[in-house]
């Protein structure tokens, strides 16, 4: 059942028409995909596997491959949910500038999000890439193999495959860098949706906003390293697809 809408977030998003929308795991926990740095979150009991050893040790390539197939089938099965949707709302609506999300679960492009629209900051599950040749493609023949071989799969060219994500150690796009910042700069409103703030320099991108005056709302079940902050306009604590949806249905009647 949805709450109440909340009357300064309605406000804040039917005077906007540049909206900057930020996403970290919170948005996509209500779809089965587990959060990663929450007090129950992936990284609390697996350590990560930085690039530059995927990239020169087997063991740590077959340490990633088991932690990437422990996560792969509540990937694949997963589902939008009403706050993936309601961002495609606040686009079909035409007051979206940019939607940057941390998450690697490709379900902003399920819910329906336009690709010039949208900055997948840390990458996809959705497609494995080759890190030599670069050649993308669908990840279940990769997987198959890594479950059968317990090896890492590679490429024609012989490159290793790994899922198309930033790895730990590995870096950001700077196209993706560049189109979040030139958004950032452009914005006149900018909501944090489900993530704790944490990992930068993703986390900079709503400071950006903020620093210039731009309101900045935040909704996270749980603490973020921006609540103390002064340029946070509003903070809403709980669910982001039980307190986001309503608002925006509200905001663009």
């Amino acid at each position: 059942m949805q709450s109440e809408p909340h009357a300064e977030l309605v406000a804040f998003i039917k005077n906007a028409s540049q909206i900057m929308l930020f996403t970290g795991a919170g948005i996509s926990t209500g779809s089965g995909i587990q959060d990663f740095r929450g007090p129950k979150g992936f990284w609390k009991t697996h350590q990560p596997v930085m690039y530059p050893d995927f990239m020169k040790d087997e063991s740590a390539r077959v340490e990633y491959w088991n932690q990437k197939l422990i996560a792969y089938p509540s990937f694949k099965a997963a589902l939008p949910n009403a706050a993936h949707r309601a961002c495609v709302q606040i686009e079909e609506a035409g007051k979206l500038g940019l939607l940057v999300t941390q998450n690697v679960d490709g379900l902003h492009r399920k819910a329906g999000s336009a690709e010039d629209k949208l900055v997948e900051l840390h990458g996809t599950n959705t497609q494995v890439q080759c890190q030599t040749c670069k050649a993308k493609s669908e990840p279940d023949s990769a997987f198959a193999f890594f479950e059968k071989h317990r090896s890492c799969p590679r490429c024609e060219c012989g490159g290793f495959l790994k899922p198309a994500t930033i790895s730990f150690g590995q870096n950001l796009r700077p196209d993706d860098l560049e189109k979040a910042e030139a958004c950032a700069n452009t914005t006149d409103l900018v909501i944090a949706l489900g993530s704790t703030l944490s990992v930068y320099p993703a986390a900079e991108f709503p400071l950006i906003a903020a620093r210039e005056g731009v309101p900045y709302v935040i909704i996270n079940r749980g603490p973020t390293e921006h609540d103390e902050m002064k340029l946070v306009s509003l903070r809403l604590e709980g669910d982001v697809a039980e307190l986001f949806p309503p608002a925006v249905d509200k905001a663009l009647k």
